[in-house]
């Protein structure tokens, strides 16, 4: 069942001296290339409504550790998604958990003194658990670190982390009655209930365990799945005394615990001011290799190195985009949002390349000589919008992170037979059941990212596209074979069970029909790359299911009965009934594979009024859901910023003609739907998965974007208005792009002409394997649009 590699820990060891050395040179490098950015990362933007995966600072990028202060997330949630585990509108903290991925949570750590007590009690009866009191005002939270005191006991906690080991110091007062709860087996997030959990005592200062939870999406989309977590740690202080508990109660003088609610306390008699540091190396494989991750990654490291280095990492990877300006605020937004980029979707996978395979099996990714994988395996929400943002900034300076999303999941399909829309530990988490990962690897090939077996990535998505005998539900698109058949997906009223789609239509039909063109879109692409014709010509066919939803009488996609006629009853601003995460009014404009017959089919005139009126009327809510704090509450609005499926519609001006109403519309979103508080950061509460309303920021500040997410067989790059000076961008190939802005301000708005290595471009876009050339590109901003610039020939939309 345990494939595991037999490597030798010393060669692991002399890889941990390499990563020290490759970390000194890491800090040169960001010190050459300026300031250090750390500064305008805050992590506090957004933590009203923020996801589990959202808030944890003491992390490095994509890692496996993510470490973060726990206000609420013993509470679970009843969707199995909603808001939880650091809310910015409570004020006491519960706990600092070390799992944090979409549909993973667990493992909670908590000093305290005085009455020992061993459950988190409530958030409006404090006195009932563990939890304390905080003030934010004694709260640091950087890249890489976290920093709080616990009101309630007079101690300070810290947080660092490792890819994949956790870092606590607890610095305490004096006293007798000093614990740390090592909380172990109850809910955390959205890991759902827990099936079973033990941590027992190895000696004086080692502790060992594990964690099997049944997350809600696991249930639903793979019910044989489970998620599995494991931990192995070390106490720089052995404890004076330990006891354990369950949901059954406590028992003194006991050094294991197994079942729900699992765990231990460690009592201590501490002196003013001692500190108390743990290491814990996490795994999602075994307790074996979470203890060879440990022993990888922080043997000998202490709390202030690891702190350092996680820094020193966040620094590097934050300065590969280096932007200048007077605007601190934007700086602000720009670092903030690629600090979520990166941190985003993280590593599933032990330094020796196990992985978690399905329902507690361990698989082994190839290695080289040296016992090191080549790729990583990660844990991933949808990649549903991403292409609008995410994969564009990985195309742009992190290739890496999309190689491993590639391996990742052909990976999967190898082991299951179909792609996992989303995945926690290879079990499938569908989420959003569309099934964006075809187009997403197609693009990547488009791109030039192939290092995989591209034969084998084309019949993984002509298979996502076209197939449907033996689908699993967790792969998504359980409506592929009416959608193939009628060149629409046909709408099912009142659709029962735990699937919204099957092999006769959908509750989202048009969403999906829309969604399924842009995919076959792409699958077209590469099919016609690889010389697949007759492939090509049928999915292009499908690539125009959009055609058939199109109502010339109200100018809007509207669902259509198998009949071949539209629904009655249709409100174009209803949610849910024919369009999944938005509405009518969003989702006509979801046509990015083929703007210009959008265009056409609309009429330019109308287009264009339409959808800057559009615009006008949705600035007055904020671009979204006005000030509501809910992740859904611009689903109803005649524009939704905070959601994935409008997430390209600001850009299609470049496509109709008037290039500066894209200008206009991106710096107005990214002045005022983007902002730095608590409450107001991507919105007032919205949703932001695992990075994609950050990567939208990103590239839209750079002014870069492509609207049909690089699954053209040529990609292009649109370009808009940039906010910085200066950007200075270390591009995926090794090159240089600098992007210079003269004559910027908040009001100058408008680009009046544009050079690129000194010659005039007169278009609003260009070829992405020009831009990838690097160089410089000059920007002349000005307060009044210049009509002419960039209208006359649009991007290319090629079928």
């Amino acid at each position: 069942m345990m494939r595991i590699a037999n490597h030798n820990i010393k060669t692991y060891r002399l890889k941990s001296v390499r990563t020290i050395l490759t970390s000194t040179l890491l800090l040169c490098s960001s010190v050459v290339s300026g300031q250090s950015v750390l500064k305008y990362v805050d992590p506090d933007i957004g933590t009203a409504h923020s996801r589990w995966f959202f808030y944890t600072p003491a992390a490095v990028p994509g890692g496996m550790a993510k470490l973060a202060p726990s206000t609420n997330g013993h509470y679970g949630n009843a969707s199995g998604w909603e808001a939880v585990g650091y809310d910015t509108r409570q004020n006491s903290i519960e706990g600092f958990v070390h799992f944090h991925e979409w549909q993973v949570g667990g493992v909670s750590f908590m000093p305290t003194i005085g009455e020992l007590k061993v459950k988190p009690g409530g958030l409006d009866t404090l006195n009932s658990g563990y939890r304390s009191h905080f003030d934010r005002k004694n709260q640091i939270a950087e890249p890489g670190y976290y920093k709080v005191l616990l009101d309630d006991y007079n101690i300070t906690a810290e947080l660092t982390a490792t890819k994949r080991v956790g870092f606590h110091r607890y610095t305490f007062p004096q006293n007798d009655q000093s614990h740390i709860i090592l909380d172990i087996g109850n809910v955390q997030g959205e890991s759902g209930p827990v099936i079973d959990a033990g941590i027992k005592m190895l000696d004086d200062t080692h502790f060992e365990g594990f964690v099997y939870t049944y997350p809600k999406y696991v249930k639903i989309y793979d019910p044989d799945g489970k998620v599995n977590m494991y931990f192995y740690g070390e106490i720089n202080k052995k404890p004076d005394n330990i006891g354990s508990f369950t949901a059954n109660g406590i028992t003194q003088a006991s050094r294991s615990a197994n079942g729900k609610g699992a765990g231990l306390f460690l009592n201590y008699k501490t002196t003013e001011n001692e500190t108390i540091e743990i290491k814990v190396g996490l795994s999602y494989t075994s307790i074996a290799n979470a203890k060879l991750n440990l022993e990888t990654e922080a043997n000998g490291i202490s709390f202030d190195q690891a702190k350092a280095r996680a820094q020193q990492t966040w620094q590097h990877e934050l300065s590969k985009i280096y932007v200048e300006g007077k605007n601190d605020t934007d700086k602000v937004k720009f670092y903030t949002g690629l600090f979520h980029a990166l941190l985003g979707r993280g590593i599933a996978s032990d330094v020796n390349g196990a992985y978690p395979k399905h329902g507690g099996v361990i698989g082994q990714l190839q290695t080289d000589a040296q016992g090191k994988p080549g790729h990583d395996f990660i844990n991933t929400d949808a990649i549903w919008g991403a292409f609008w943002d995410l994969t564009q900034l990985w195309s742009l300076s992190y290739p890496g992170s999309y190689e491993d999303f590639v391996h990742t999941q052909l990976q999967v399909y190898k082991d299951k037979g179909w792609f996992g829309d989303g995945i926690a530990n290879s079990e499938y988490i569908s989420g959003v059941g569309t099934n964006f990962v075809g187009l997403t690897i197609a693009a990547a090939y488009q791109a030039g990212i192939r290092d995989y077996d591209v034969n084998l990535a084309y019949k993984a998505i002509r298979a996502n596209e076209l197939g449907w005998k033996g689908r699993k539900p967790g792969s998504g698109k359980m409506d592929v074979k009416p959608f193939t058949e009628y060149g629409y997906v046909p709408f099912l009223e009142n659709y029962g069970g735990n699937y919204t789609a099957d092999s006769t239509g959908a509750v989202f039909s048009a969403s999906h029909t829309l969604e399924y063109s842009f995919s076959a879109f792409a699958a077209a692409q590469m099919a016609k790359a690889l010389g697949k014709e007759k492939d090509y010509q049928k999915l292009i066919k499908y690539s125009n299911g959009w055609r058939y939803l199109y109502n010339p009488a109200n100018k809007l996609i509207q669902p259509k009965k198998a009949d071949g006629t539209f629904i009655d009853k249709f409100d174009p601003y209803a949610p849910w009934r024919g369009y999944q995460e938005g509405n009518a009014m969003q989702y006509t404009f979801y046509v990015p594979q083929n703007p210009e017959a959008l265009i056409a089919i609309q009429g330019k005139d109308y287009f264009n009024n339409n959808l800057d009126e559009i615009f006008q009327k949705s600035e007055k809510d904020g671009f979204g859901g006005g000030k509501t704090i809910n992740a859904f509450a611009g689903i109803t609005s005649i524009y939704n910023h905070g959601n994935e499926p409008s997430l390209h519609i600001s850009w299609l001006f470049n496509f109709s003609g008037k290039p500066w109403l894209t200008q206009k519309w991106t710096r107005r979103i990214c002045d005022e739907f983007y902002g730095v508080e608590p409450i107001h950061g991507y919105g007032y509460g919205q949703d932001e998965d695992q990075g994609q309303l950050g990567s939208w920021y990103v590239m839209t500040a750079l002014g870069l974007f492509d609207v049909k997410g690089f699954t053209d067989a040529k990609p292009i790059v649109e370009l808009s208005s940039p906010i910085f000076d200066k950007a200075t961008i270390a591009l995926g190939n090794h090159k240089q792009l600098i992007i210079e802005t003269k004559n910027n301000s908040k009001e100058n708005v408008y680009i009046q002409s544009v050079k690129f290595n000194g010659k005039l471009l007169n278009n609003c876009w260009l070829y992405r394997d020009e831009l990838m050339q690097g160089g410089k590109m000059v920007f002349t901003m000005g307060k009044q649009p210049n009509k002419a610039w960039g209208s006359k020939i649009p991007p290319p939309s090629v079928q």
